[in-house]
């Protein structure tokens, strides 16, 4: 098989034609003492060269480990693909030997890990671990190395970063660790990037710096940004469509501020209406009833079915596929999906 070049793909490629990124029917499981994990079960989306795919879920839902899936840092076993396809301009990473999904990791796709203080090494600076990117991959010298690390940290608004360069990770603030991270998924100029719930436990001033740096950083370097997060305030002002995941599916797909406005699936309404809101002051917020489900014993039918106020019997024996979404008329809503046998009534309700 012929390795993917490692050059820079030109500016704008993936736009037309091919997507960057297509993952087709992908299904992961874990074997586990209590059986098999069904954690992902037949998962489809696409992104461009310069588009941001937000993927949305409670803990469980499978959206990151989809993503592992993605990177291949799967740890298998216990997980394991037993069908699917990650298609990255065109060929299937699933299909390829180690060592070449090892020149796509890092170079092509890059991915930002929620938690930086562990995911950073705390016995090396963050000079010596920014510029391991480029001694490793492009062959540069210490110095070469360490001075490209000083222009990274730059680039990501960190302050006074030649003076900071031999800092250790311990040394910055969560929200600076949090550049680090970004600034060392940046660092070979990658066509996609995958950023794990990236604000975690930032508070919600640093967290809107931290999307405002990777909107900016995505715009100049038109690269894919897949934004994996549970929470819908994150996503609002930076994503172009939302894919809303449930036990291991995808049950709502939508351009952001459609969805925001008219969701299609009990699921996404619940959790827009979970949001505190201004103009509801005073009022109990919304809660979904129940818990997701154990992994290794989804629900019959609509995964969701248990939790769901409108399931009826066709929800708990039929599984609903992704239905195009349409208005009352029957003309198409680009970019909707639901995988609810009763849409019309959430949409049209």
């Amino acid at each position: 098989m012929t390795l993917i070049d490692e050059s820079p793909a030109p500016q704008g490629a993936g736009d037309s034609g091919t997507p960057l990124l297509e993952v087709r029917d992908l299904h992961v499981e874990f074997h586990t003492r209590d059986g098999v994990a069904k954690a992902v079960n037949g998962v489809n989306y696409t992104v461009n060269a310069g588009e941001t795919l937000a993927v949305l879920g409670e803990s469980g839902s499978g959206k990151s480990v989809t993503a592992q899936a993605i990177m291949g840092i799967l740890d298998m076993p216990p997980g394991r693909i037993p069908k699917g396809e990650i298609l990255f301009r065109g060929q299937d990473m699933l299909k390829m030997s180690g060592e070449e999904r090892r020149k796509i990791r890092g170079a092509r796709i890059a991915m930002i890990f929620q938690d930086a203080l562990s995911s950073l090494n705390p016995v090396y600076s963050v000079g010596f671990q920014l510029g391991e990117m480029f001694r490793v991959h492009r062959g540069l010298s210490k110095k070469d190395a360490r001075a490209k690390a000083v222009e990274l940290m730059d680039r990501v608004k960190i302050p006074a970063a030649a003076q900071r360069v031999d800092d250790y990770p311990h040394q910055f603030s969560g929200g600076m660790r949090q550049r680090i991270m970004i600034a060392m998924a940046l660092a070979l100029e990658p066509d996609l990037i995958i950023a794990d719930e990236p604000t975690t436990a930032l508070d919600v001033t640093v967290q809107a710096q931290v999307m405002d740096l990777l909107a900016e950083l995505q715009r100049e370097y038109n690269m894919g940004l897949i934004l994996i997060t549970h929470d819908l305030g994150v996503v609002a002002d930076v994503a172009d469509k939302i894919a809303v995941m449930y036990a291991g599916r995808i049950v709502e797909t939508a351009p952001v501020h459609e969805l925001y406005k008219r969701p299609a699936h009990p699921y996404t309404k619940g959790l827009l209406e979970s949001i505190p809101r201004l103009d509801r002051k005073g009022q109990e917020l919304y809660a979904i009833k129940g818990l997701p489900p154990n992994l290794t014993r989804i629900p019959t039918g609509c995964a969701f079915n248990p939790r769901c106020p409108q399931a009826t019997d066709l929800c708990r024996t039929e599984v609903p596929a992704l239905f195009p979404v349409t208005e009352q008329d029957g003309a198409e809503l680009a970019g909707r999906g639901s995988a609810c046998h009763y849409w019309k009534e959430t949409l049209h309700g």
